[in-house]
């Protein structure tokens, strides 16, 4: 089954980029500005300074700590402006004050965002744990696609480029993942980017049948190619016509063998899609975890599409 041709082009006519002012900001800073100009689209500057680090303070110091982030804020304007990064843009620098998630999430609402960045330092086990992460309730909550640039991706906003990109699209072939393939497609017409397609076997389903070398390596090969055939009917014939594309199946854990092919590939950009659970708090297909670790260990962005 095909999800191509029920696809919506991406026409992004706004974009939001989520910042905290950090070093961490710097690249999707990049990346926004790369896109809303390609795209034309206005783009959104969003800060929000939440008052609990300052609850102990008192609100002397919640009042002065948004002093200087708005400040900072309206700094970070005039540098884009003087070096020119700014020039032919629609956009607007926004500061609140509030709930960073319920903030952000009230903007993307009112301004009628197609498509929210936001960078993440990548924290895992007991420091994510304890200083939580606005990305991740960003990609795991926004109604519009999210582009997350973590720690190791590239500084540069290379999404602007045009024939040299390549789009990595990861799915488990559930029908929530390819949710995001419109996208995927869609992406790489416009920036005419080669699209690999990947689906990881996870090592639990690999069959452990008794047998020689031989015939446990036949068997592999053939799930190979029953998820390679898979794949290909992702892509119609007349989308194949029109895109440089590539198949590709792997076995083993499913974070490991997307990231480990998009160095390989070089990928420019991974596309994934989410489905909310109907426990809270959680998603799947693609998997929360593998999301996450995907995200973190990303050497380009990662554009993630909830259903």
């Amino acid at each position: 089954m095909s999800f191509v041709g029920s696809a919506l082009d991406l026409r992004l006519k706004s974009v939001l980029l989520a910042t905290d002012l950090s070093p961490a900001s710097v690249k999707p800073l990049h990346h926004a500005l790369a896109i809303a100009r390609h795209y034309r689209a206005k783009l959104y500057v969003a800060h929000v300074v939440s008052p609990i680090p300052y609850l102990m303070a008192g609100p002397e110091a919640l009042e002065l700590g948004c002093e200087g982030a708005s400040r900072d804020l309206q700094t970070l304007e005039r540098e884009l402006v003087h070096d020119g990064s700014l020039d032919g843009l629609d956009r607007e620098f926004i500061m609140r004050r509030g709930g960073v998630w319920e903030e952000l999430q009230e903007i993307t609402f009112q301004k009628q965002i197609d498509l929210v960045l936001v960078g993440t330092h990548g924290r895992r086990g007991i420091e994510k744990l304890l200083l939580g992460s606005v990305a991740e309730q960003v990609f795991r909550h926004a109604a519009c696609p999210v582009l997350t640039v973590g720690p190791h991706s590239y500084l540069e906003g290379r999404v602007e480029w045009t024939g040299t990109q390549t789009y990595l699209f990861a799915t488990d072939l559930g029908e929530a993942s390819l949710r995001a393939l419109p996208a995927a497609v869609s992406l790489a017409k416009r920036i005419k980017a080669k699209l690999i397609f990947v689906h990881v076997v996870p090592a639990v389903h690999i069959p452990q049948i008794p047998g020689s070398y031989s015939e446990v390596i036949s068997m592999r090969e053939n799930a190979r190619t029953a998820c390679a055939r898979r794949l290909e009917q992702l892509l119609p014939p007349d989308e194949q016509a029109l895109i440089d594309h590539e198949f590709v199946v792997r076995f083993g854990t499913p974070s490991e063998k997307i990231l480990q092919v998009a160095l390989e590939k070089r990928a420019d950009l991974i596309v994934l899609g989410l489905r909310r659970s109907s426990l809270p708090g959680t998603i799947s297909h693609i998997p929360w975890a593998t999301a996450y670790e995907i995200v973190c260990g990303a050497a380009c962005p990662v554009l993630t599409v909830r259903r």
